[in-house]
Formats: C-alpha cells, sequence, structure tokens
C-alpha cells in the first residue's frame, strides 16, 4: 500500500526538475499543500497538469488510473505547525506536499515525522541548497556545519564561529547575509570570506563573495544561503564548545559557577544530544548555558527568582549562542512546578537546601544525574549528609591563583567549593517470589 502522504521537494529550478517518481506522485495527487511559492509553480506551470472532476482513487492506488477527481491546492500556514491538522484532515485522500530541495533538511519533513511513520508518509527529495552550496563552492560537504536560521534566532549561529570552521547558513531572509557578517565582524572575524549565494539551482542564480567587515553587498534575494569560511583576526575572543569558558565571557555580579568548578559540573552533568538541564538558582546561567553548547540539542531551563539576574542570563544565552534557553522566574522549590516533564540532568548551584533539593530529586528522570555545589558550611554540610544518604561523588575543590604581591608573585586561594554529584537510581523491580 503506497503512504497517503508524499513530501515533495522541489529546486528552484522548478517542476520540470523532478525526478520521475516525484512527477508521478504530483500528477497522482488529489491535495496538495504548499508554499506560496511553490503553489505558484504549480498554477503556472503546464508541466503537471491539473485534473478535472469526477471521482476520485482511493489512497492506497500507486498511480492516479482513471481518477478524475479535481485537484485542491491549499497554502499551509505559518507556522508549519498549524497545517498538521488540515493535513490529517485529509487521510482519505493522496496528498502531496510541496517543499523546498529536501525536506528531511530543516524542513517540513521532519515536523511530520513526529505523526506520521514510513507507512503513511515518503520523501522525495531534491539536491539540497547545502549540497549545491558545497558543489559551487567546492567543500567537501562532510566537513561543513550546515546550519539555518530560517525562523529561528541569528545568535544560534554563535557556538559554530570557531578559527577554520565552514558554515553553510539558511538565510531567514535578504537581510540575513549583513546581519551575520556584523556578527562574524563583533566576534573578531572580519577576514572571513562571506558568500551569498542565490537561487541555487535556478534561472537566477548568483553567487557573490566578499568579507565579513567590508560587506558590501545589496540587492539580494530573498532566497539565499551565506556560506562563511571563517578566519579569526589576532585578539577574537575563542569561545570553544568544551566546558569551561572564561568567566570574563559572562555577563555577571560576581555571584556564578566559576571556571573551574564549571567545567566539573557539566562532566558530571554528562549533556548528551537532546537532554535537558534544570539549573536550580541559576544565577549569571553560566551552567546552563555550556549544557547546552556541549552537544547538540539539548535543552536547559534556568530558575531564577532575582530579576537583575534573569536579565543576565537572557544576555548570556544570546551572545554565547543558546537563544533558546528557558528563564523561569521564581525562587525554588515553588518554580519548579511551572515548567512540565522530567528533566535528564539538574544541577543546585544557589539556594541549596533540603526543600529544594527532595523535589528536585523527585523531579529527575531514572538514570538522571544530579550536581550540586556548596561554598558555606552550612550547604557544606548538607551535602556531607546527601553523599551519606545517596551515595556518589563528593570533592572539595580548592583552586589557588597567582597574583601579585606587591613587586612579586604569591598564591591567592579562592573559596573551596564542594561538589556532590549523583546518578539517581532506576526503579528496582522485584522477582517473582517477593511478596507484593
Amino acid at each position: 500500500m503506497t503512504p497517503f502522504l508524499t513530501v515533495i521537494g522541489v529546486g528552484d529550478g522548478g517542476l520540470a526538475t523532478l525526478a520521475p517518481e516525484a512527477r508521478r506522485a504530483l500528477e497522482a495527487a488529489e491535495v496538495i499543500f504548499g508554499g506560496a511559492r511553490h503553489l505558484a509553480m504549480l498554477a503556472d506551470s503546464d508541466e503537471v497538469p491539473s485534473r478535472s472532476s469526477g471521482n476520485p482513487a482511493g489512497p492506497g492506488d500507486a498511480t492516479g488510473g482513471d481518477a478524475t477527481a479535481v485537484r485542491r491546492l491549499i497554502a499551509w500556514k505559518s507556522p508549519f505547525r498549524d497545517s498538521l491538522a488540515d493535513i490529517a484532515a485529509e487521510r482519505a485522500r493522496r496528498v502531496a506536499i510541496l517543499a523546498s530541495g529536501d525536506p528531511s533538511w530543516f524542513g517540513v519533513a521532519g515536523t511530520l515525522s513526529a505523526s506520521y511513520g514510513p507507512d503513511e508518509m515518503r520523501v522525495l527529495p531534491s539536491p539540497s541548497s547545502f549540497q549545491l552550496a558545497a558543489a559551487r563552492l567546492g567543500w567537501p560537504l562532510e566537513s561543513v556545519e550546515c546550519l539555518t536560521v530560517h525562523g529561528r534566532p541569528l545568535a544560534a549561529v554563535q557556538p559554530f564561529i570557531q578559527p577554520g570552521a565552514r558554515l553553510l547558513v539558511l538565510s531567514e531572509g535578504a537581510a540575513t547575509p549583513a546581519a551575520l557578517a556584523a556578527l562574524l565582524t563583533d566576534r573578531g572575524y572580519a577576514e572571513s570570506r562571506t558568500t551569498v549565494l542565490e537561487h541555487l539551482g535556478g534561472a537566477a542564480e548568483r553567487v557573490r563573495a566578499t568579507t565579513a567587515g567590508s560587506f558590501d553587498l545589496h540587492d539580494i534575494a530573498a532566497l539565499n544561503l551565506v556560506a562563511i569560511d571563517c578566519v579569526a583576526s589576532p585578539g577574537a575572543r575563542l569561545l570553544p564548545t568544551v566546558p569551561g569558558l572564561p568567566d570574563e565571557a559572562f555577563a555577571h555580579d560576581g555571584k556564578m559557577t566559576k571556571r573551574v568548578a564549571r567545567a566539573l559540573a557539566i562532566a558530571a552533568l554528562a549533556p548528551f544530544p537532546g537532554a535537558v538541564l534544570w539549573d536550580v538558582g541559576a544565577g549569571s546561567g553560566s551552567v546552563a548555558v555550556e549544557f547546552m553548547r556541549a552537544a547538540h540539542g539539548t535543552r536547559s531551563v534556568a530558575f531564577e527568582p532575582l530579576a537583575e539576574r534573569r536579565a543576565l542570563i537572557a544576555i548570556n544565552a544570546e551572545t554565547l549562542g543558546t537563544p533558546g534557553l528557558q528563564i523561569v522566574e521564581g525562587r525554588a522549590p515553588e518554580s519548579l512546578d511551572a515548567v512540565p516533564g522530567a528533566p535528564d540532568a539538574v544541577f543546585i548551584g544557589g539556594g541549596l537546601s533540603e526543600d529544594v533539593f527532595a523535589p528536585a530529586l523527585a523531579r529527575l528522570k531514572p538514570g538522571g544525574r544530579l550536581v550540586a555545589h556548596a561554598v558555606t558550611l552550612e550547604s557544606e554540610r548538607l551535602l556531607i549528609d546527601l553523599h551519606a544518604a545517596h551515595g556518589g561523588e563528593l570533592l572539595r575543590l580548592s583552586v589557588d591563583r597567582a597574583e601579585k604581591v606587591g613587586p612579586f608573585r604569591g598564591w591567592r586561594p579562592a573559596m573551596p567549593v564542594v561538589h556532590f554529584a549523583m546518578t539517581k537510581p532506576h526503579a528496582v523491580t522485584g522477582g517473582p517470589g517477593d511478596a507484593p
């Protein structure tokens, strides 16, 4: 049985560039969803004729056969998720969705895959803009970071700006290339070669290059992709994605998890792709930010009662490339109820107490990691008791820094930090002989 839903990738060259399988699926479709640009291609094209009125064929037919149902063209809504109910309502018909390039690469197929498996949906891609751009530039695609700021914050590019990195960035519109150039220049990457590729694969294709610091390209088409060959100027800030960014990389008021302790905390929290962290008493949000930078698709929720510190968290999320960081107002443990679900990791850096620890541990997923830091004697005593009750790891971290002492140098100790880390046990199921 053929899936009722076919997602068809269309290049800038239009419907004439479709592969035969995609053309057949489009000809057989009774309902076609697409953006305005794609539906205009269909309305203006003689390549894939519309069907006249009559009796529709069933959704299981591989081709249109003798069916002659009226073709309906439906513009999808913005955001695309708002069209999911409309698509589901057409299950009894053959449905096609027109999208750009490879719909599985930052496209609608990714959204649809949450609702439809391969028995209900097939995807017929065309070459993606990333593939075409790499081909035009002679870049090996496996060595390039492929990103998008279409419908997403520009700040999401920040973690990928590294010396020698090559980036391909799908634009939001005509203003994106200049905005990216300004971002690169602000980061100290003004010499980065910046190439704007417009209407790739179409009759209006154009490729122009300049540097970020001297960006002077005008009349840029809304449909464009930006290729960046990152070149760091002398003195540019190096902000790696491994844990332990310099303290001065963050906006803070002095109350923050410092670099060495933060690197230890992130290692113990063990971020992995898609993991969720709750940073309780987040302060400047340094742990939440670094957790998100450490693995693809991670998310952080920062709980912070003070407005001035929530403002610092927002600044750090923007400047360090984690604009999706969720900031929750309120004091724990009450504020934890504002967020549904269960986190994969919890960090308690401020306001540590038994009243905070217990509900945070209760919300943590089995197998999740909880890390807490203490600098006062009272909170240190609590961590010693928690270690005795729950096991895990208990460390006392002391760091001395070389500083001037008159004309000489000496070691100046920072306040020691007590580090507690544990893994929440999985539920133990009894054997068949155990009493209920």
